[in-house]
């Protein structure tokens, strides 16, 4: 038994984590996908999304869609960043259906964390690709 959890079933040894290509990432663009996932998975929104700070601190946040305010999940952990006294970003992860980060998405990032890559992931965290500053 490993840490509260069951041992694997011999049977699935060789399977992937559920994480995918997430494995493969640094542990800090890791855990940004994992709150991303689980930002999403607990609200049932759309999409979700992290972002990390200079300082090593995270912010996650979901898709907002009320009748007076709606922002994607990205600008809403960047909003959260701000308001919370962020000066820069790391790095950025979207978790979606989709394969690309729209426009305003990227222009959000882009105006706390120039250099910062954006992680596309799919909902099982499997990474669909990164986008890169410039």
């Amino acid at each position: 038994m490993r840490r509260g959890r069951p041992d694997p079933r011999p049977g699935d040894r060789g399977r992937r984590s559920r994480l995918g290509t997430v494995s493969e990432l640094s542990a800090e663009d890791s855990k940004i996908i994992t709150l991303a996932r689980s930002t999403r998975a607990r609200t049932g929104a759309a999409e979700g999304a992290a972002v990390r700070d200079d300082t090593g601190r995270t912010y996650a946040a979901c898709t907002v869609d009320l009748p007076s305010l709606k922002l994607s999940a990205l600008q809403a952990a960047v909003a959260m960043a701000v308001s919370s006294g962020a000066d820069d970003l790391e790095a950025a992860a979207l978790v979606t259906a989709d394969d690309t980060v729209r426009d305003a998405d990227l222009a959000a990032v882009r105006d706390l964390g120039a250099k910062a890559p954006v992680l596309i992931a799919a909902f099982d965290g499997t990474l669909r690709g990164t986008v890169q500053p410039g």
